[in-house]
């Protein structure tokens, strides 16, 4: 069965939730992995801290150095996400789909052939 990463994106500058909607949004991811544990897809899951909380590592020419912030200068963050696994990737969608009912767009990634020997 192949690996997929089922990320959850955080855009900036969106609107921000209510905390009526956040404990929904909770609920329902609960709902989902649960379910994704009972259909036994799911492998891990993990929310992430907001993006000023990242420190960078950088090695150039044998110097490390580290830098607090994000990697990317972006509006859109990586938020949590899912790793499943699913024999292609229409299931891996559909789940996607329920993910992106409960907390927002979902991007859909398969893991490469060589992280899973």
């Amino acid at each position: 069965m192949k690996q997929y990463l089922l990320s959850v994106h955080f855009v900036e500058g969106a609107p921000a939730m209510s905390d009526e909607e956040v404990q929904v949004m909770f609920a329902e991811t609960g709902r989902i992995n649960d379910e994704m544990q009972a259909a036994g897809v799911w492998v891990f899951a993990g929310g992430l801290v907001s993006p000023e909380s990242a420190t960078v590592v950088r090695i150039d020419n044998g110097a490390t150095t580290m830098s607090d912030g994000p990697f990317a200068e972006t509006k859109e963050h990586l938020a949590g996400f899912w790793i499943i696994k699913c024999p292609d990737l229409d299931q891996a969608l559909a789940w996607a789909e329920k993910c992106a009912a409960a907390c927002g767009p979902i991007e859909v990634r398969p893991f490469d052939d060589l992280s899973q020997a």
